[in-house]
């Protein structure tokens, strides 16, 4: 018997669970992926992953804060 565990191979991937398109950008506004790269994900080499995981630090600006609710009503005071 072997005191070795079996374990998968996980794909590394940025999702945080927070799986909403941004309506204008069209990225996850969660983990900043393409609609195009999230259903790809499983199918893309681990080069191609690092590819995209190193280019979503740069698409943070692209996601604008949308204000609505309290904050839209009064102008953010208080």
């Amino acid at each position: 018997m072997t005191d070795e565990v079996w374990k998968r191979q996980e794909i590394d991937s940025p999702c945080v669970k927070i799986c909403t398109i941004h309506p204008v950008e069209r990225l996850c506004v969660g983990c900043l992926r393409s609609i195009d790269e999230i259903g790809r994900w499983g199918r893309m080499t681990p080069e191609e992953r690092r590819a995209v995981m190193a280019d979503l630090p740069a698409r943070q600006p692209r996601l604008r804060q949308r204000r609505g609710g309290r904050a839209a009503r009064t102008g953010g005071r208080d």
